[in-house]
């Protein structure tokens, strides 16, 4: 849709160079006296002299607003009002009908993004710690590609390393038969702890299972092959927990650590040539400038351990230079808890120290919050475990659905259960989404699962009920022809505005990846939408008035969807 702040900032831009002589942004917003405001005059006077409201005074006459605004009015110490005319909200309006993008444009400089999300460990089962990472990283997903960029996705898996040895030796004491049947049904925690018990228990078996990490670490073909057994099980289980999120990761996607096994030492010799090893403790380690521990001393990445192993360092540093280099990425997107970002933060440095991250490309951690219990504490089990996300998920559908069947006791079996599971994992999604990443949040099955507030189920709710009115008018659309709309009333004007802010809106959160600021966007635009149909009735109007507000209700309808769709949410046409 057409950007409002974008056409005035056209308009007012030039006015205010012409006045103070140079460029100067118009800083224009939303406001509660009119439907636009410009604070730019009040801070020129430092620059130009004089009193703001003169200011104000020669830049709107200098401005050519006369086709845009109905109203512009200086008021207070300077600031510049600006209502925009009913029929140019109408037009506007009219430009996004028939129109899958609602006339939001796409980037205009396409990128390739990879996306590092969702990272479950192959040895345990994935719990609500996954949670966030998964579906932010989705949501990003789905919005970059939206707008025209190549997203590359990257689930980097831990698949590797010494717990494997002790996995590896445990199947080989089970069978191989049992050994994938328990890692089928998503028994992958039972399985590891069995394993971590012989090996706290027997030396005999402690043993074996070292000696098998340095026959996986050599490239030993048996035991690569039942490795490959227990990660292949774990791949198929998270995808079963993937296809419940409703999330775009497939087996594609899957770059665990071992996909990086032999770039390692190519990492050490290139840091080597370039002087940015450093030995400490008979390990080979990169300092980055700016980092230190408690006690002030320069803060090390383990590249190379002093017995020729290889840390966990050496391995993100070989993922960055790989998507980089190889897959030509120019925005790195790292979608990890915040007790990451230092880590993080020192990987990038490394990889600039080293020339690999370079402008244009630049590497972001897009950082979340934890997911606590009603105590305030990381949410767990009442026996003091994690919880499962398969057992998350399928107890909001489950309660999604005792609610849906209350609401609408008339949907078949088969609409209800498509209902509720559309309902009870898009609650989920938005409770996260619709707070700040950057905070913890309680998790609250009554509070996201309610019809009332900013809830899945409220949008979800809102959008099916604009479906509902198309089926009492016995219209599948309206015209997808339409020159212009019909805005008289002040709710009419209202809906229009919150419609016409999307492309805008889009367009900051594909910058920031904050994802709350589309699902209050969302919210608003529910709740203006609220307000039109109690006061605009639609069914009951005749003429040119029914057929702008049958508009309305179809694009308030879409953006809706297409809002809740970028966040991965899916929105029945009936509830």
């Amino acid at each position: 849709m057409a950007n409002l702040e974008e056409l005035l900032h056209q308009r007012l831009a030039p006015a205010f160079e012409a006045v103070a002589g140079a460029p100067v942004d118009p800083v224009i917003r939303r406001s509660q006296h009119a439907h636009f405001q410009s604070d730019a005059a009040l801070a020129l006077v430092r620059k130009i002299g004089g009193k703001p409201r003169d200011i104000a005074s020669q830049v709107v006459e200098a401005a050519q607003l006369d086709d845009l605004c109905s109203s512009v009015e200086i008021s207070g110490p300077g600031f510049i009002n600006l209502t925009l005319a009913d029929e140019v909200l109408g037009r506007l309006l009219a430009d996004t009908v028939g129109d899958e993008r609602l006339s939001v444009p796409q980037a205009k400089a396409p990128e390739t993004i990879a996306i590092d999300y969702s990272a479950p460990n192959a040895a345990k089962e994935m719990h609500v710690g996954h949670l966030r990472s998964t579906i932010i990283g989705d949501a990003a997903v789905r919005l970059l590609e939206w707008q025209g960029h190549t997203i590359i996705r990257q689930n980097h898996i831990g698949e590797w390393g010494t717990p494997f040895g002790m996995l590896v030796e445990h199947l080989l004491d089970i069978g191989e038969s049992e050994a994938a049947h328990e890692l089928s049904v998503g028994d992958l925690n039972g399985f590891y702890k069995a394993a971590r018990v012989k090996f706290d228990a027997d030396e005999t078996f402690k043993n074996r299972a070292r000696k098998r990490v340095v026959l996986l670490q050599s490239g030993d073909a048996t035991t690569l092959r039942l490795w490959r057994t227990l990660v292949d099980e774990s791949k198929k289980y998270f995808m079963t927990v993937y296809g419940m999120l409703g999330v775009k990761l497939t087996e594609d996607d899957f770059f665990g650590e071992s996909y990086y096994n032999d770039q390692l030492q190519s990492v050490v010799d290139e840091l080597a040539e370039l002087g940015l090893l450093r030995e400490s403790e008979g390990a080979q380690c990169v300092f980055p400038e700016g980092y230190t521990n408690r006690n002030g001393d320069p803060l090390p990445i383990i590249v190379q351990k002093g017995d020729g192993g290889f840390g966990y360092g050496a391995t993100d540093l070989a993922t960055i230079r790989h998507r980089l280099r190889n897959l030509k990425a120019t925005r790195l997107l790292y979608v990890v808890g915040l007790p990451q970002r230092q880590h993080l933060e020192m990987i990038y440095d490394v990889a600039r120290d080293a020339q690999w991250l370079v402008p244009p490309a630049r590497a972001e951690h897009v950082g979340h919050g934890s997911i606590l219990g009603d105590d305030g504490k990381m949410l767990r089990t009442r026996a003091g475990v994690s919880v499962k996300l398969v057992d998350l998920l399928e107890e909001s559908v489950v309660r999604a659905s005792a609610v849906i069947a209350e609401k609408n006791p008339e949907l078949d079996e088969d609409t209800r259960a498509a209902v509720a599971r559309a309902v009870g994992i898009g609650a989920v999604k938005y409770a996260d989404l619709s707070t700040d990443r950057l905070k913890d949040y309680v998790f609250d099955y009554d509070r996201m699962l309610s019809f009332d507030g900013n809830t899945a189920p409220y949008l979800q709710y809102a959008r099916a009920r604009i479906c509902s009115i198309f089926r009492r008018a016995g219209v599948e659309q309206p015209l997808t022809n339409v020159d212009t709309l019909v805005i008289a009333e002040p709710a009419e004007r209202a809906l229009s505005l919150e419609l016409l802010e999307f492309g805008a809106l889009i367009s900051d959160v594909s910058e920031s990846l904050e994802f709350h600021k589309l699902a209050n966007y969302l919210y608003s635009l529910a709740s203006a939408f609220t307000s039109f149909y109690e006061k605009c009735p639609v069914l009951r109007s005749e003429g040119d008035i029914k057929q702008s507000r049958l508009v309305l209700c179809d694009i308030t309808a879409r953006t809706l969807e297409l809002g809740l769709g970028l966040l991965g949410i899916e929105a029945p046409d009936q509830m």
